[in-house]
């Protein structure tokens, strides 16, 4: 009796650690991503999984009006919604409220890269 015990201890073991470290969280995320794409409704901001920032201006049964910037609207299937956000333009590397657009490494700063070197190489050679 304990010998069969120890023989299918080691493969229930294995289909539990299957079961919590690979079904268990991609059905959350299932489940995540259905309510999700239920709950859309004209007005909201969401962001689609190529990373495309829009409003939301019309549900259908398979697909989403998106409008991605003033007068410009795109039908996309539905499923392509990842996620509903709060601020439709995420703020850029480098242009915080400390930096302007041109403030880069390399530039006037003193950063890493030298602008030019005794030759004209950075190397000096």
């Amino acid at each position: 009796m304990s010998n069969s015990l120890a023989t299918f201890l080691p493969l229930v073991l294995i289909v539990l650690v299957f079961w919590f470290l690979v079904i268990r969280p991609t059905r959350r995320r299932q489940q995540q991503m259905s309510s999700v794409q239920s709950s859309l409704g004209p007005g909201s901001k969401v962001m689609l999984s190529s990373g495309i920032f829009g409003t939301v201006v019309s549900v259908a049964d398979e697909s989403v009006r998106l409008e991605i910037a003033p007068g410009t609207t795109v039908k996309v299937a539905r499923q392509a919604v990842v996620r509903v956000v709060e601020d439709p333009t995420p703020e850029l590397p480098g242009e915080g409220p400390d930096e302007g657009p041109h403030d880069g490494p390399g530039e006037t700063d003193g950063g890493p890269y030298p602008t030019s070197g005794p030759t004209g190489t950075a190397g000096g050679q």
